[in-house]
């Protein structure tokens, strides 16, 4: 079944990999999204609709598609690291990441003794990754740390030299709001913190990987240099489908309606 090293072999040969991030508590849409093709779909734990039962449905739906399954948790909590992984997450991705501790934690959650503290229990993941030795089990998740914070930029670089983590992924709404500006407005602030990421990423052999609303600019992230890229929110690409063709629809009818009376 599809785990973080699928991620890793894609990175490996310069690829950069596309993912949903699936809000939507339902099985079904995660399955959907994985069958459309995302490298890996990520649910989310902070402010999606999701819990652990409803998570565990989706991993397995995502995974049986083809996709790799990641979790953004709430909070940078060891135990959640550790349950979300030993139910079968291909990978974490972890908030607010504000200091190399900070960082240090959420990847020795991910690692068994010496190199970690986890916990063995692999529950569904020695199914997942096929193997119950720890060191398989360690080896075939990725964990990223969430750069959205003053305090994250400020620390970019001890954060960055936290040996065993895979990436910085870039939440942009937060950062901005962190940086005094409006999520969404952009700015030169922004525009500059991200580039510092990226950059900071390719000093230290890091994934970088970028937050995004829709596919154009996913692409335009893919081509400077991030190759972990969420293309959008499902409920809001679904929102936004829903209203492009609803106003096609009463267009087309406003038309014919025009035509009909002439």
């Amino acid at each position: 079944m599809a785990n973080g090293n699928d991620l890793r072999a894609k990175w490996n040969q310069g690829q950069a990999t596309f993912g949903l991030w699936a809000g939507i508590d339902s099985s079904l849409t995660a399955e959907l999204a994985a069958a459309a093709g995302f490298d890996y779909v990520c649910v989310d734990l902070q402010h999606g609709m999701s819990d652990e039962r409803t998570m565990v449905a989706m991993f397995h739906a995502i995974a049986g598609a083809g996709s790799v399954p990641l979790a953004r948790l709430a909070w940078n909590e060891p135990w959640l690291i550790m349950r979300a992984l030993d139910l079968g997450a291909g990978g974490v991705i972890v908030p607010l990441v504000g200091s190399g501790d900070e960082a240090r934690r959420a990847v020795e959650a991910c690692k068994y003794p010496p190199h970690g503290n986890r916990s063995y229990g692999p529950v569904r993941a020695q199914y997942v990754v096929g193997s119950s030795a720890p060191s398989d089990l360690a080896d075939s998740v990725v964990c990223f740390a969430m750069i959205e914070t003053r305090d994250g930029i400020d620390r970019l670089g001890e954060i960055a030299a936290t040996p065993g983590l895979d990436g910085l992924y870039i939440g942009p709404a937060d950062l901005a709001l962190a940086l005094g500006r409006t999520p969404g407005a952009g700015g030169e602030a922004l525009e500059e913190a991200i580039d510092r990421v990226r950059e900071t990423c390719d000093e230290h052999d890091l994934i970088a990987g970028m937050h995004c609303d829709r596919g154009a600019t996913a692409q335009a992230f893919a081509t400077r240099g991030f190759k972990l890229i969420t293309v959008g929110v499902d409920s809001s690409l679904l929102k936004s489908t829903l209203a492009r063709e609803l106003a096609a629809a009463r267009d087309e009818a406003h038309v014919a309606g025009a035509e009909a009376a002439l």
